[in-house]
């Protein structure tokens, strides 16, 4: 009998065999298995992300500038704490690379990432560089809580209201469009470029009561169904209140392409999607979309979503 391979188990399947074998000590207070990890230093907590780029995965040096790269890296891991309404302190980068990268491309990178940690009042502290056949590029982010409490997704509970705040969809489209060939709608293809995550939401959010909180990166059915999971319940989208925006709506019907695909499974946007007691007041720009019951998995009655809920780096 063969060996089982990363792909017979998939991204989350390898994760989840991973985890198990993670050891925690006394200062872990939130451990892998959820948008960051917490650590208690004393009386101070420290949060704590780590994510990568790959090229020609995650960007193509066709389609993207590097400082637009340097922008991408960075917020994919800063959405991360957002999730956990914490606010972003600093970040380390590293990376790889071949020996014919342009010194002019690797400060482009990092002139990116500068940009996005100082639009958030954060810095670049430090990193690595080293050589290798492909670029790249792995980030942790730290930061601090906003408040008096952290957001995790295993709070969820039935009777919960459902809400999102921030894009979806736009970058699966940006991704379509640059996969066959085209540049426009630009407005589209620049927010596959470089993801504006809704940064000030995820202390809203917290705030406001969130029960359960997550960084939408793979897809909104994904992302959801790992609240789903994390919490013990079933969430229930209407697929009548999930936004679907203009320029979305225009995109699909120039590419023949189907919009709500797009919205709910489209990953890159890192919209926050979070669930918040019945009654509750929505903090702004959150829309609420569906509600929490008792169960498993996520459902969205009267629509039948064709392909994966959301990507996979081990099946796509």
């Amino acid at each position: 009998m063969s060996a089982q391979t990363v792909g017979d188990v998939g991204e989350f399947g390898l994760i989840a065999a991973l985890q198990m074998r993670l050891k925690t000590t006394a200062a872990v207070e939130v451990p892998s298995g959820d948008d960051a990890a917490v650590l208690r230093l004393g009386a101070d907590r420290l949060v704590v992300s780590t994510d990568m780029l790959v090229q020609d995965r995650h960007f193509r040096l066709e389609w993207s500038t590097p400082e637009e790269i340097g922008h991408k890296a960075a917020a994919q891991n800063f959405a991360d704490l957002t999730a956990m309404a914490a606010r972003p302190v600093a970040l380390t980068a590293a990376i790889a690379m071949p020996a014919e990268t342009t010194v002019e491309w690797v400060l482009g990178v990092v002139d990116g990432l500068v940009a996005e940690a100082e639009m958030l009042g954060a810095a670049v502290v430090g990193g690595d560089v080293t050589r290798a056949p492909a670029i790249t590029i792995s980030v942790t982010a730290l930061g601090v809580p906003v408040g008096s409490r952290l957001v995790r997704r295993s709070g969820a509970q039935p009777g919960d209201v459902v809400a999102v705040c921030g894009r979806l969809g736009w970058a699966a489209a940006g991704l379509a469009v640059l996969g066959r060939g085209f540049r426009s709608p630009r407005v589209v293809v620049d927010a596959h470029r470089r993801p504006r995550p809704p940064y000030e939401a995820g202390a809203l959010a917290g705030a406001a009561g969130a029960t359960a909180m997550i960084d939408v990166s793979d897809g909104l059915l994904a992302d959801l169904g790992h609240v789903a999971e994390a919490s013990g319940v079933q969430i229930v989208l209407d697929v009548e209140r999930l936004p679907i925006d203009d320029q979305i709506r225009e995109t699909a019907s120039a590419f023949n392409a189907d919009p709500l695909g797009w919205v709910i499974s489209g990953g890159d946007d890192h919209a926050l999607a979070a669930t918040f007691p019945a009654g509750a007041t929505l903090p702004a720009g959150f829309v609420a979309v569906g509600e929490v019951v008792a169960g498993s998995g996520v459902e969205v009655p009267g629509y039948r979503h064709i392909g994966a809920p959301g990507f996979d780096h081990f099946r796509e």
